[in-house]
């Protein structure tokens, strides 16, 4: 009896994990899309239109399963949507909420009708907003990308000094609407909650020394308290860096997820 049971042990594990939840519902959602394969757009405020996020991996050195999730974007992603998608009609701009995407999403959809788009509102939504009028604006955009055939993929909004707790509560906004659409999430506020529970904010007093440029504090958050810091030092891809460059760790979680979306739906025959 004994054996036989331990013969089951290698059949069981070779069974295939399941797909995220996600994979059905954004198959679907792909599956009316008409546009360029390839494309994705990055819709949001400062924190999406700074090029510190996604165009420092066109060229990035990665190891192990980084490197085959850049290689698998790589192989997908248009050149433009490296770098040039950036500004007012390609639906990312500084000090911008999700009012504004509310407004001018139709416009973006018909510009540049992406694949995909990668989408975070929510940090200067904090001092402007209601968790309501913020749900009920992000439900209204996700929509209209997933009726253009766009998959969406969410990412919560990191903490902000001062306002941890509607940080809080407005990531969980983001959470419900991704699971009620189902939609990929890039969960960027838990991952920096995890990693730097306690001192993520690099206005603290430890990082006074560091603060004369605001994004060289090595903590998650600059010393503005508001944006991802960048500390050039801490420029790489390194575990010990992604505790340490926000930027980067937003690049690294958002093209984790972005080559899972390619390889499961985008480039799915």
């Amino acid at each position: 009896m004994r054996f036989a049971v331990l013969a089951l042990v290698p059949l069981l594990a070779a069974q295939p994990a399941a797909d995220p939840a996600w994979v059905a519902p954004m198959r679907d959602v792909h599956a009316k899309f008409t546009g360029t394969p390839g494309t994705l757009a990055l819709f949001g405020d400062s924190i999406t239109n700074s090029v510190a996020f996604w165009a420092p991996l066109e060229g990035a050195k990665l190891a192990g399963d980084d490197a085959a999730a850049l290689a698998t974007v790589r192989g997908h992603l248009k050149a433009d949507c490296w770098r040039a998608w950036r500004g007012d009609d390609y639906g990312n701009k500084s000090r911008m909420t999700i009012r504004w995407a509310d407004e001018n999403v139709a416009g973006w959809l018909k510009k540049l009708n992406p694949e995909a788009v990668v989408l975070l509102y929510g940090t200067n939504d904090l001092g402007q907003l209601d968790a309501k009028e913020y749900e009920a604006k992000t439900r209204a955009v996700v929509e209209r990308c997933l009726k253009n055939g766009t998959v969406v993929l969410m990412t919560t909004l990191p903490p902000r000094s001062g306002m941890l707790e509607k940080s809080r509560a407005f990531a969980d906004v983001q959470r419900r609407v991704a699971a009620v659409h189902g939609l990929p999430i890039i969960d960027f506020q838990a991952d920096i909650l995890r990693r730097r529970p306690t001192d993520w904010d690099g206005s603290l007093p430890q990082f006074k020394a560091d603060a004369a440029d605001v994004y060289q504090v090595p903590t998650l958050i600059a010393a503005d308290g508001v944006h991802p810091s960048n500390p050039g030092k801490h420029a790489d891809y390194t575990e010990a860096a992604l505790s340490r460059n926000g930027f980067q760790l937003r690049n690294v979680l958002t093209m984790r997820t972005y080559a899972d979306v390619v390889r499961r739906v985008l480039a799915r025959k």
